[in-house]
């Protein structure tokens, strides 16, 4: 029965956090300092360089944090589409909390989705589009 209950919740609620999470990652390690530099912010990318030092070991393996990333936003829509027609609970108060947590965490896969993306546009492109 616990498990019933448990399923739901780790499908709707914790793994578009973690999507969100992963995606907000690749932001931080790639998207932004490449931001940063072409806005001509050089100085200011010193300085959260020298902040946060571990940013620039994460660089390094940016293809693997993006492959992670995505196989993480994958999973998170394929799990939130299969259950996009699961039954809510018959209790008039559970049925608006079940939809209402439906719409939340269709909300925060989208928006962890459009993270990534960006990420993946300053990380791999936006070198050769600014520079090339």
């Amino acid at each position: 029965m616990s498990n019933n209950l448990e399923n739901p919740l780790w499908r709707q609620t914790i793994l578009p956090s973690l999507s969100l999470f992963t995606s907000t990652g690749t932001l931080v390690c790639c998207a932004l300092p490449a931001l940063l530099v072409t806005l001509g912010m050089g100085a200011s990318l010193a300085g959260f360089v020298g902040v946060f030092p571990w940013i620039t070991a994460i660089s390094e393996y940016k293809v693997a944090v993006f492959i992670i990333a995505g196989v993480m936003l994958s999973l998170s829509a394929w799990m939130q589409w299969r259950a996009r027609h699961a039954p809510c609970p018959a209790d008039a108060s559970k049925v608006k909390a079940c939809m209402r947590l439906r719409k939340i965490s269709w909300g925060i896969l989208i928006f962890s989705i459009v993270i990534y993306l960006v990420g993946v546009f300053f990380a791999f492109f936006a070198a050769d589009i600014f520079y090339g």
